[in-house]
């Protein structure tokens, strides 16, 4: 199952957003400053914002800076967000933030079995900001990403697996952003991963969305994420 491409409109504003972090990345960036994606160590925890003793399925997020909420008091990032959502819906799931700052669709790769260990009913992969910062090819993107859905597929029972797409800054050329874009939706028709066409919808390149950095949303662009990954949650945990 799978959703259109975003559309140029949305994908520029998103460029225009993502292009102030490449151009010189901040300390505080998507990029963790002597951070590679080949040496850096996995340092980051998964946070559970249920209590230890909860024993609802999970819902799992694999990501970045983003994902963990990098700048806003914890309880304001998107994942917290949805949980609270889940609650008001009565719907009997629990939130695993695993976002770790400077992640990478390989260290994602490297740290998603540990998160797997934990048998997610949902894994939600939020991951590539930091590939195309770094100019990573997009075939790399690609099978990185092909290889955490595979991973999650082989597991019995298997979670569903929401793929939440980015897309990449200007300065790194037509041939490579249009390359990067079509990474996620064909990596969700192969898979059959859930596809959010663009995870920074409605946020990307909106100043009053986003932290002086340009690029790190805010409490208020935090919720606007929310609503966006919510979106393609509800229905699908209605099903389960």
């Amino acid at each position: 199952m799978s959703s259109p491409r975003p559309s140029r409109s949305t994908a520029l504003l998103a460029l225009l957003a993502l292009a102030a972090c490449a151009v010189e990345p901040s300390s505080d960036g998507l990029d963790e400053p002597g951070a590679s994606p080949d040496a850096r160590e996995d340092t980051g925890t998964a946070t559970d914002t249920a209590p230890e003793t909860d024993d609802r399925p999970a819902v799992a997020f694999l990501g970045n800076s983003l994902t963990a909420g990098l700048g806003v008091d914890p309880r304001a990032s998107f994942p917290a967000l949805v949980q609270d959502r889940l609650d008001a819906a009565g719907l009997a799931f629990r939130v695993v933030n695993a976002g770790v700052s400077g992640e990478t669709t390989a260290g994602g790769l490297r740290r998603v079995d540990r998160l797997l260990d934990s048998d997610p009913a949902v894994l939600v992969v939020a991951l590539g900001g930091n590939d195309a910062l770094r100019g990573v090819p997009p075939s790399q993107v690609a099978d990185n990403l092909r290889a955490i859905v595979r991973r999650a597929r082989a597991r019995d029972p298997g979670p569903t697996v929401v793929l939440a797409g980015m897309l990449a800054p200007p300065n790194m050329g037509r041939s490579y952003a249009d390359a990067f874009a079509y990474v996620y939706p064909e990596v969700a028709r192969e898979t059959g991963a859930i596809l959010i066409p663009f995870l920074l919808e409605n946020v990307a390149a909106d100043p009053a969305l986003n932290q002086a950095d340009g690029i790190h949303p805010n409490a208020a662009g935090h919720a606007v994420i929310a609503e966006t990954v919510w979106g393609s949650l509800e229905p699908l945990l209605r099903d389960r």
